[in-house]
């Protein structure tokens, strides 16, 4: 009863701050300056593969003070690999069928095994919509890698209807740099 009594009675905190401000350790200013290295200019230096650069050494961004020259801007864009827009378009809704299509199923069959449940015309088991989420959800997640994969990546060829030609032949081209 007095634990009660006490979450009652209105709390009061005279000092709300611990930490002393002038008794820091290590001002933020001077822990930089110690350090050989500055940690606000660290840099992601990773690159996706098969966009931009030969993956043998990380880039080096160019600063805005050095002037560009014609012919660095032209082999620049040359060693970016651009998607066109046609093969873009199919890529997205490629991945959209082959995410939104398990989703969409799984999603359903939960609703249609609650519906069993509460109308009591068949007592589902627990591990069935456990397994039913693992695989629907499961294959939803694949379908991005599917999607992009089974996308004929040439501009002028449409591919087929499943892709499975398409995703060997793109599978093949984007292990085949890891080989040289």
């Amino acid at each position: 009863m007095n634990t009660l009594f006490i979450l009652h009675q209105p709390i009061c905190i005279k000092n709300p701050s611990l930490y002393n401000k002038k008794n820091r350790p290590f001002n933020p200013t001077t822990l930089n300056n110690h350090l050989p290295f500055s940690i606000t200019s660290w840099k992601l230096q990773a690159e996706a593969k098969g966009f931009g650069g030969d993956g043998s050494k990380p880039s080096q961004k160019k600063t805005n003070n050095a002037p560009k020259n014609s012919t660095s801007q032209e082999q620049e864009e040359e060693d970016d690999d651009k998607i066109p827009e046609v093969v873009f378009d199919r890529m997205i809704r490629r991945i959209v069928v082959s995410v939104g299509l398990p989703m969409a199923i799984g999603v359903v069959l939960l609703k249609l095994f609650d519906m069993l449940k509460e109308k009591q015309v068949w007592d589902v088991p627990l591990w069935v919509p456990f397994v039913t989420t693992f695989v629907f959800f499961g294959s939803s997640v694949l379908g991005v890698v599917y999607g992009s994969l089974s996308t004929s990546w040439d501009a002028d060829k449409k591919g087929s209807l499943l892709g499975f030609e398409e995703a060997k032949e793109n599978w093949d081209e984007m292990w085949k740099e890891e080989g040289n």
